[in-house]
């Protein structure tokens, strides 16, 4: 009797263990999940290594500046008028859905210290910050005009020796940009033709450069978007 009630026992502790393990192995999977969806949601891509030019090449304007590395910050020397960088390596960039960030300061001079080239699909854009003597932001361009004609255009304060963070995202939609933190640009595609100025043809399909101006760079870095992400900017219905 004693034998039999031994081995019950024993089954229904096997049991409750087996059930116990299987309920923490579903509550750990159920963590996990959420957990790798974020982390591959943001998977970032650094284009700058705080070292050196590697990845880059500087483009030959004309009156360019000197462009070098100092202190971890890439540096755009004043030219006359500009001064730039553009990615060597293209395998590394989406054409569309996808976002990238980086930091900036306008060391001196009063023009534009972060002109980012980049591509929309097929057609290069440019996001313009501090332009036309000092203050202009939008996108060069829409519909054949540039970022002081065009409904991106708007008027943002910049401190020189001060970094700015600044964030795109392209997708199949549209076009965005924040500065610190804040929404500048929200560009809707459809229909709108896409295009740079002539002037930064060499930044093409994806650069920096800066007017007249000395300008510093740091933590320049890409990711894909997730359908998420890209859904949430589609026109609604």
């Amino acid at each position: 009797m004693l034998v039999t009630i031994f081995t019950v026992s024993t089954a229904s502790v096997s049991a409750d263990n087996q059930t116990g393990q299987n309920a923490k192995s579903k509550t750990t999977q159920t963590k996990k999940s959420p957990d790798s969806k974020k982390k591959k949601a943001q998977k970032w891509i650094s284009l700058f290594n705080g070292k050196n030019l590697h990845g880059w090449k500087v483009p030959q304007f004309g009156g360019e500046g000197e462009v070098h590395v100092q202190n971890g910050n890439l540096i755009l020397e004043m030219g006359v008028d500009l001064t730039g960088v553009t990615i060597t390596d293209t395998k590394k960039l989406p054409l569309t859905n996808y976002e990238v960030e980086l930091e900036a300061m306008r060391v001196d001079g009063n023009d534009f210290f972060c002109g980012l080239t980049f591509p929309v699909k097929k057609d290069p854009c440019s996001l313009i910050l501090g332009g036309w003597g000092g203050s202009l932001c939008g996108l060069s361009s829409i519909d054949g005009d540039d970022a002081s004609q065009n409904s991106t255009t708007s008027f943002q304060t910049f401190k020189k020796k001060q970094w700015y963070k600044i964030r795109l995202q392209v997708t199949d939609h549209k076009i965005q940009a924040w500065l610190d933190g804040k929404r500048i640009i929200d560009q809707n595609l459809k229909d709108r033709k896409i295009t740079i100025r002539h002037e930064v043809e060499l930044s093409k399909p994806f650069g920096i450069t800066s007017f007249s101006t000395t300008a510093a760079l740091k933590n320049i870095k890409l990711r894909k978007l997730t359908k998420q992400e890209i859904d949430k900017t589609a026109p609604r219905k």
